[in-house]
């Protein structure tokens, strides 16, 4: 025990006068008993008894009285279990992605933490808070109030790796209290090796009662007819789906089409016919998970055609002149001596059709055609200079052709999930014509293979660029060379190669991803696009780049929708915006890392924990209710004790 006050204690001196008044009072006298009085002696030695006693009594009270009024004076506590940590600096790191938006027993699991927060947080506890998207540092709860109120959900994916470096890089000269509020959704081993050692870090995890959730991940043009175009919407569900699912798609806000998924769905892709125009809307279904990513919104721009250029020689150009057919392209081939370097800048896709050597100039003219969002197709010849062409190929990526296999290769196997082919085949094959090259420049490459022999080394890899894609062949296509020009998948394979994905087709992008976007507009100097909708317009970084514009939109806009690309109010083309389908699986259980961490039920139960280890338990009013107590005793005493 330990006092605030200890030099009161020397008060305790002051106990010796009721001593020394009891011991005045206990003088003795010597008496004389007369005969006629003899018969009261009895009585009065009983007397002097009960005399005696409550004079004992009322000492022992007194002095109680005293002493504790004297303790109380000083102050007397216990020393708390953590009075060291009473000094730590709070910082509570709120999770605000959209996994949080599943309902646990008491709602939204953001909307309650927030509610918890504002609730019980003491209003003289300083602290700062993060959340995926902000800080407010050294602020109180009154202070943040609103804001917490206003709190709205991120796109950015919760990071407890990245929350805490962001705690450790705000250097403060006091320990640490660290209070994690999140579901646990996408934690890893390596976000609990980023736990600072030197901070106390407790966690709350709220739980989702409905694990279940069907979202829509991606849609994309299938096909196209003549006055339409075959879309395909691609549905995922997590846990069991117990209800049939709704989806409707809307187009400028109206519905044009609507169905029902069936229940029993894990993954389901639906198709509808849409008019073949210009489409700004988006597809949503309804069902009783996660909010977020039940509507995706996309445009579909109607196909210009497409401008490709092929360069080599006329007599081995055959094949894509019947590819690239005059409604839906702009096709020339043109021989590299006779080429003028102007024109490229003009072109969707370039095919370097089987060229022995490639000028240095033409190289670095290629360079930034890609660079500007061009797409290339590098098909190599049986005699050509392999160290000319690495090194032109090194600068878009580790890829090297080696030296001439002489032999027959089949080609076997197809990436179904590469770019290419993706909505190329209803299903996967096994079985197909495979065709087949006498020769073959073997491929280094980290780079995936999106065609492969059956030794399983790749015959085309494609390289991404920033905007664009360059596509390597590894062996010539000429017929003298193999049948790959009589094989069914040629069409396909250049068909696809030739598309640009800023030029036509679904335009549905990810909110937060960097990748640049290509707009075709013809801007001066000092003109601005701007990307905007009813709820928010914001200016992207943009460079211009002859006929197209490059835009960069970071961490903009912060809310899905339908979106118009415009400048000096003109519309260009409309866009979509999505948040990332990154928290929509419910079923994984990340909290279950968390087992060994300091848990704690609510805010309130873990404030009530730190204020209960850190304050002194003060016992002066203990000491207060005894000195009453004497009191009273002594009351007592004096009115009940003869």
């Amino acid at each position: 025990m330990h006092f605030k006050h200890p030099e009161i204690l020397y008060f305790l001196f002051l106990l010796l006068i009721p001593i020394l008044v009891h011991l005045f009072q206990l003088r003795r006298f010597r008496k004389e008993y007369f005969t006629n009085v003899r018969f009261l002696q009895q009585l009065s030695v009983q007397t002097r008894k009960s005399s005696q006693l409550k004079k004992w009594l009322l000492l022992a009270t007194r002095c109680l009285l005293l002493a504790a009024v004297v303790f109380a004076f000083a102050q007397p506590f216990f020393e708390a279990k953590e009075k060291n940590t009473s000094t730590n600096e709070l910082f509570i790191l709120l999770d605000n992605s959209y996994s949080m938006q599943a309902k646990g027993q008491k709602g939204e699991l953001m909307r309650r933490a927030v509610e918890d927060l504002l609730a019980h947080t003491p209003e003289d506890q300083s602290f700062s808070l993060l959340t995926n998207t902000d800080d407010y540092w050294n602020t109180d709860i009154r202070s943040i109030r609103r804001d917490l109120q206003q709190l709205h959900y991120s796109a950015l994916p919760f990071s407890l790796e990245a929350m805490m470096a962001r705690v450790k890089a705000h250097h403060s000269p006091y320990k640490k209290d660290i209070l994690v509020i999140t579901d646990g959704h996408g934690i890893t081993k390596r976000d609990l090796e980023s736990i600072d050692k030197n901070a106390n870090t407790y966690f709350i995890v709220p739980e989702a009662e409905q694990k279940s959730n069907v979202s829509v991940d991606s849609v994309y043009v299938t096909q196209v007819l003549d006055n339409f175009y075959e879309i395909e919407v691609a549905l995922s569900a997590q846990g069991t789906i117990e209800h049939d699912i709704p989806i409707s798609l809307f187009d400028n806000g109206s519905l044009v089409a609507k169905t029902l998924v069936r229940k029993e769905l894990s993954e389901k892709t639906l198709r509808f016919n849409i008019p073949k125009k210009d489409f700004n809307g988006f597809v949503e279904i309804e069902d009783k998970g996660l909010v977020y990513d039940n509507a995706l919104y996309f445009a579909i721009t109607q196909p210009k055609r497409t401008a490709v250029m092929s360069l080599g020689d006329d007599a081995k150009a055959g094949f894509l002149k019947r590819i690239y057919t005059e409604d839906e392209f702009d096709y020339a081939n043109v021989p590299v001596g006779a080429l003028d370097y102007n024109r490229i800048e003009n072109q969707d896709a370039i095919i370097l059709n089987e060229p022995r050597e490639l000028p240095q100039a033409l190289q670095t003219t290629l360079k930034d055609f890609v660079s500007r969002g061009g797409n290339l197709v590098v098909i190599p010849a049986a005699d050509a200079n392999l160290a000319n062409l690495n090194t032109f190929l090194s600068q878009f990526g580790s890829v090297k052709l080696n030296a001439p296999v002489q032999g027959k290769k089949r080609i076997t196997k197809i990436a179904f999930n590469h770019p290419l082919y993706q909505t190329v085949f209803e299903k996967k094959i096994e079985n197909f014509q495979y065709p087949e090259v006498t020769s073959a420049y073997p491929i280094t490459t980290a780079a995936p293979a999106a065609l492969s022999f059956d030794d399983q080394t790749p015959f085309l890899v494609a390289l991404p660029a920033e905007v664009s894609s360059v596509y390597v062949f590894a062996s010539p296509l000429d017929k003298t060379a193999g049948n790959f020009q009589n094989a069914p998948l040629i069409v396909p394979t250049f068909y696809n190669m030739a598309q640009n994905g800023g030029h036509a087709g679904v335009t549905a992008l990810t909110i937060g991803d960097d990748r640049p976007f290509i707009a075709e507009a013809e801007l001066g100097k000092d003109d601005i696009i701007n990307v905007k909708n009813k709820r928010e317009d914001f200016i992207p970084v943009q460079q211009i780049l002859n006929t197209k514009v490059r835009l960069t939109f970071g961490a903009y806009p912060q809310e899905a929708g339908n979106f118009g690309v415009f400048s000096k109010g003109t519309l260009l083309r409309n866009i979509g915006f999505n948040y990332p389908r990154t928290e929509g699986d419910l079923t994984t259980d990340g909290a279950a890392l968390l087992d060994g961490q300091i848990m704690a039920d609510d805010a309130q139960s873990l404030f009530d924990r730190l204020r209960t280890d850190r304050t002194d338990n003060e016992i002066w009013k203990w000491f207060v209710a005894l000195g009453l107590l004497f009191l009273l005793t002594e009351v007592c005493i004096q009115k009940f004790v003869s």
